[in-house]
This record gives structure tokens, C-alpha cells and sequence, in this order.
């Protein structure tokens, strides 16, 4: 059984401080605030997200069924993974943010909120086993962010550079799409992400040019003169709104048939 956290109040009680004599010409002050313990419930509706969380770290169950019932490539099929966080996860599942290539054999293979490291442990069961011809990786906002911890450009940049090694050694063209533009994140502020994503950016775009990969600039055709997202082309400053879907859609799209006629 798990405490409770308020001493003397069991869950689902609050309890208020007594409130102290007023002297005579003292202003009455405000009622205090009732502390309220969480609920055993709540608690433990908490703990077990957070431990589902620990169970499955990199998220391998989130695609898992649907890598399963994909269809096997069909005969002149170019199969194209999109492979990302919530910017890929969120093109056109998101309300307002535009259609993701219909008409097209690209699968769309984004989970909010993740990490380089994450997407790492996944890159076997999300991107090869599923045998496509090309991979457009879109990551490493959320490394700048911390999301599962502090990252340096260094960390970010490795994690990159072994999901070019994979995609590499199992056939597989890769397209590295730049960092989109940040100025703050809204669920993690102070980051200062503006000089970090530039420098991971620019790292990208040599490494890709000596390892045989395709670079892909967002950046240049998303960011505004303070280095965060143009406006009208995100919702919040990070996340794309179907405007910033329209820009970033062709130049994707031209990546793409650029890598596949080679």
C-alpha cells in the first residue's frame, strides 16, 4: 500500500492550516489553500503509465501490429518509410495538417515525443523488416528538447550516423531531413534550441555528403530571421500546421524521386 503524501490526511482528504490570531490593524489574511492528496487510484493509474513506459523504453509495441499485417512489397513497388517523431507522426493524422502522400506506397512510421536513441532501438523492426526502398529520417528536436534526458550535439550526431549504417547495410537509400525550426519548445522551456539545432543541422548536411546520403533542408524554407517556425507554418512553434506540411511535402517528394532514379 502506498502512504499517503500529506501527513495526517489520508487519500482524497485535504486539510487546511489554522489560520493564525489577526492583532488589532492587521490585514485578515487570505483563507489558505486546501492541500489535497492524491487519490490511491490516481496513483496508481500514474505509476502504471510510467512503468509501461519503462517496459517499453524505444515503443516497439506502438507499430508492431500493423508491421505485421503490411503487405509485402509488391513487384515494382518503391516503398518509402517515413521515419520520424511527432512531426512525422502527425502529418496527416493530426487535425489541420493536410493529406501524407496519398496515392503513394509511403508509410508513415513517426511517434511523438521520441528521441535519436529511441528510434535507434526500433530502426530493425520499423524500417527494415519492412523492406523499403528508401527512408526519410526527420529527428533530433526532441534530443535539444531532453525528452528522455540531457543529449549533446555529439550524442544526437552518433545516433544519426548508426541509423545511416543500418539503413546502408540493408539496401536501403537514406534521406536525412534537416531539424525543423525551433525557437523555444512550449512543454519544455529555456532550451535556447535556436544555435543547437543549426549546429546538428550543419553536421548533418557534411556528414551526409560524405557517407552517400541525401540531404533534405527544411530548415532553410520553415525558419524565420530568429531561427523558429515562419509564421503560420506550426501551431506552437515546433509542430507543423497543414501550411508548413504544404512547404515541406514537395521538398520531400523531390528527395525522394532524386534518390530513387539513382
Amino acid at each position: 500500500m502506498i502512504a499517503p503524501l500529506v501527513a495526517g490526511v489520508g487519500f482524497g482528504q485535504s486539510t487546511v492550516a489554522p489560520v493564525p490570531p489577526v492583532a488589532a490593524g492587521q490585514a485578515v489574511p487570505a483563507p489558505a489553500v486546501p492541500v489535497v492528496a492524491p487519490s490511491a487510484a490516481d496513483l496508481e493509474k500514474q505509476m502504471a503509465g510510467m512503468q509501461a513506459k519503462l517496459n517499453d523504453w524505444p515503443q516497439l509495441s506502438r507499430y508492431r501490429t500493423e508491421n505485421a499485417a503490411l503487405a509485402p512489397v509488391a513487384a515494382g513497388e518503391k516503398r518509402v518509410v517515413f521515419y520520424g517523431d511527432s512531426i512525422t507522426d502527425g502529418w496527416g493524422r493530426r487535425a489541420n495538417t493536410g493529406t501524407f502522400f496519398p496515392g503513394k506506397p509511403y508509410v508513415n512510421r513517426g511517434i511523438s515525443g521520441q528521441t535519436t536513441p529511441q528510434m535507434v532501438v526500433r530502426f530493425r523492426q520499423d524500417v527494415i523488416t519492412l523492406h523499403p526502398a528508401a527512408v526519410v529520417i526527420l529527428a533530433g528536436t526532441n534530443d535539444v528538447a531532453g525528452n528522455t534526458g540531457p543529449m549533446t550535439a555529439e550524442m544526437t550526431e552518433d545516433n544519426f550516423a548508426s541509423m545511416i549504417d543500418l539503413a546502408k547495410a540493408n539496401g536501403i537509400r537514406v534521406i536525412v531531413a534537416s531539424i525543423t525550426p525551433a525557437f523555444d519548445y512550449p512543454w519544455r522551456r529555456g532550451r535556447e534550441p535556436v544555435a543547437k539545432i543549426r549546429t546538428i543541422n550543419a553536421w548533418l548536411q557534411t556528414y551526409c555528403e560524405e557517407h552517400g546520403a541525401t540531404y533534405l533542408d527544411y530548415y532553410s524554407a520553415l525558419t524565420d530571421e530568429q531561427g523558429g517556425m515562419k509564421p503560420g507554418t506550426s501551431i506552437d512553434g515546433v509542430h507543423p500546421t497543414e501550411k508548413g506540411y504544404a512547404i515541406m511535402g514537395p521538398l520531400a517528394q523531390a528527395a525522394i524521386d532524386k534518390v530513387l532514379a539513382e
